[in-house]
């Protein structure tokens, strides 16, 4: 039998009980025997409450709901209304049936979610697929996938070819296509086919499990309205409980009253005083908020980020694999110094043979045939500046301008002069391209350049105009790209500030005077009230007051998807990675991450963050009035304890109730 079939169970017995003593009770029967039968009634209905009672008293939660219920019930008994005392404990125990019950949907319905967990991989042995537990599969194994299956670890296909749901990761309806050398996450299903897979990642270190890990730390992370309601719950149960300990004793030895009728109103301000309102619903509203964000495939790490997604007033973009697909194609090679275009194509993708940025793949994958990888040597990566590689004896690099700066080359456009459909003035041919270029210098000489461009997503240029329809005043672009580049992306996509040809390094100092900037116009905004009050009170500012105290909570989000911009993620407000494509460190720097690489989520994930914290503010209002109405009437002998448990679980209900709201994501936001 389950829980909640029992506890019904109970609470019907209790009622019969009660049903039948208050019979007695109207066809004459004494107080006197009626009274065990009200106990027993009492007891199978709040049996469990007092135990709990028990418990906490024992560990020092004075406070407690349990304790505060049991005392108030015991003394309604105490004082003669053994009907109100058991009708009461019932009352308070199907609100807390009903809590449950409202309670456990909203979690079901974000663990459904998160229940992507493969328990079994098919691992191949020779033609033998045998069903072992996903973390004893090694990188390296095959593994097979049969339709109808979840995909246990991340991997590329190796054999066959099917169509993946990936909705459980990404919060995309539509299914996409897995073949032959393409990569596929732990959690797709796979939805026809027959796949095998070549694992690429250990299952502690695959896509689904860092999922999980995220939201199942994410609740450890508290917002601010969470720790405020927490710090008041601190000071307001306490003050309440002696304001009802005064209600009982004070007037009736001032005005020389009955007791009871004082200890009945002070019974009804105590069963008001636990702020179960407050303290359930709030963390269940950010909680749906975050459940409601992952059905976009927008993974939150914490309610405290989920809030301040809201407050973002600033959004500071990557170029490449962020607004732009990082897809790169050579679209132009321009030759200096003697060279044929094939060579000078051979020799750059030689020199990056090693290196995984996009661009030294763009240049690979331009290169025909075998390159003849006999001819490489030594081998060296400078991180924001390019490759510098020995290919058959000669030192060869491929690079941005600050590398040939660097190692004191000159860039000599005239030589570029002739390229197939290129402007016949040479002096500006390198200020007309439209894309990244990488230049080649052989032995010192510059030998050329090859131009790569990249395809801006789909989304991005929606993305920015709702963004700012959603009150993100800001939209500035950081890249390592060409200014030219640069500019022309920002162009397309309505950007208000691009910073390019940027080190990660000097990443970090753009975001600093961003944040900087922000703080000063703040300050400015807020100065002439501040020297107002100054020519009031003629004194001055408190040791250890900030200055911007009393500024707006705006804050400032980076997104991005590389390693080099795991430093900024780290150090914006709000740091969002690219989920699909971005780094391991990227995604563990971040407290964002877009599982479907789509800018076009962030709007969604911003008017989810603003919802919740209506909804969890509507909570706070709600109990608190509601609360304060019945203390007042309370206070004044008006209110019964009935409706002191309506105000206390009738309020904690409907408060669930609402952040219950906060699951519904609109389908435009999908």
């Amino acid at each position: 039998m389950s829980e909640t079939k029992a506890t019904i169970i109970r609470l019907a017995a209790s009622v019969a009980i009660l049903a039948a003593a208050l019979i007695m009770s109207r066809y004459g029967i004494t107080v006197y025997a009626t009274i065990p039968i009200y106990a027993l009634s009492y007891l199978i209905a709040g049996g469990p409450v007092l135990l709990s009672a028990g418990r906490d008293i024992a560990k020092g939660k004075v406070f407690d709901e349990s304790i505060l219920v049991s005392v108030a019930t015991i003394g309604a008994f105490a004082i003669g209304y053994f009907d109100e005392g058991v009708a009461v404990m019932l009352f308070y125990q199907v609100g807390e049936l009903l809590q449950d019950l409202a309670v456990g949907r909203s979690r079901r319905s974000i663990s459904a979610l998160m229940d992507i967990r493969p328990d079994t991989a098919n691992l191949l042995t020779g033609d033998e697929a045998a069903a072992v537990d996903p973390s004893s599969v090694c990188v390296g194994d095959l593994i097979l996938v049969r339709p109808g299956e979840k995909i246990p670890l991340d991997g590329v296909v190796e054999e066959g070819s099917s169509m993946v749901d990936t909705s459980a990761l990404t919060g995309e309806p539509v299914p996409r296509e897995a073949s032959v050398g393409l990569e596929v996450l732990a959690g797709f299903v796979n939805v026809n086919g027959l796949l095998k897979i070549k694992v690429s990642r250990e299952y502690g270190q695959s896509t689904v499990s860092r999922v999980l890990e995220m939201m199942q730390t994410a609740g450890e992370k508290k917002a601010p309205t969470e720790n405020f309601i927490t710090v008041f719950a601190r000071y307001y149960t306490p003050a309440v409980v002696g304001a009802a300990v005064l209600i009982a004793l004070i007037p009736p030895l001032i005005l020389s009253q009955p007791f009871d009728a004082w200890i009945y109103r002070a019974l009804v301000f105590l069963m008001i005083s636990c702020p179960c309102a407050l303290v359930l619903s709030i963390p269940l509203g950010f909680f749906g908020g975050i459940g409601a964000a992952s059905r976009i495939g927008v993974l939150v790490k914490g309610s405290n980020y989920l809030e301040a997604l809201g407050a973002v007033d600033t959004m500071v973009f990557d170029k490449t694999g962020t607004l732009t697909k990082g897809v790169f194609k050579v679209t132009q090679i321009l030759t200096a110094d003697g060279y044929a275009q094939e060579e000078l194509l051979r020799l750059a993708a030689l020199a990056e043979t090693h290196s995984t940025h996009p661009i030294a793949n763009s240049i690979r994958e331009a290169c025909p045939g075998s390159m003849g990888l006999a001819d490489l040597g030594s081998f060296e990566e400078i991180a924001g500046f390019g490759t510098i590689a020995d290919v058959g004896g000669r030192r060869v690099l491929v690079g941005n301008a600050r590398l040939l700066e660097r190692e004191r080359v000159a860039i000599t456009p005239h030589a570029c002069a002739g390229a197939v459909g290129l402007p016949s003035q040479p002096g500006d041919l390198l200020h007309e391209i439209n894309g990244t270029t990488a230049h080649i210098a052989v032995d010192g000489r510059y030998a050329g350049a090859i131009v790569i461009s990249d395809i801006i997503k789909e989304d991005s240029a929606s993305a920015m105009k709702r963004l700012r329809a959603a009150g993100v005043s800001q939209l500035v672009m950081l890249t390592g790209d060409n200014k030219k580049s640069a500019d022309a992306v920002a162009a397309q996509l309505g950007i208000d500030a691009v910073y390019s040809e940027l080190l990660p390094d000097q990443k970090v100092a753009v975001l600093e005077s961003l944040l900087g900037e922000r703080v000063a116009q703040q300050n400015h905004s807020t100065g002439a009230e501040d020297r107002k009050a100054s020519k009031r009170t003629r004194s001055k500012r408190r040791p250890g007051r900030r200055a911007d105290a009393r500024l707006p909570k705006r804050k400032l989000a980076f997104v991005g998807d590389g390693i080099n911009d795991a430093p900024v993620l780290a150090r914006a407000d709000v740091g969002i990675s690219m989920g699909g494509i971005a780094s391991d460190a990227a995604i563990e720097a971040a407290d964002v991450v877009l599982m479907t690489d789509e800018p076009g989520k962030l709007p969604g994930a911003i008017a989810i963050s603003r919802k919740t914290k209506r909804i969890v503010w509507q909570n706070i209002v709600l109990a608190l009035s509601v609360k304060g109405a019945v203390l007042l009437l309370g206070a004044l002998g008006i209110a019964a304890i009935w409706m002191a448990v309506f105000a206390d679980v009738g309020v904690a209900l409907l408060a669930v109730v609402n952040s219950l709201r906060v699951l519904r994501v609109p389908e435009s936001e999908n």
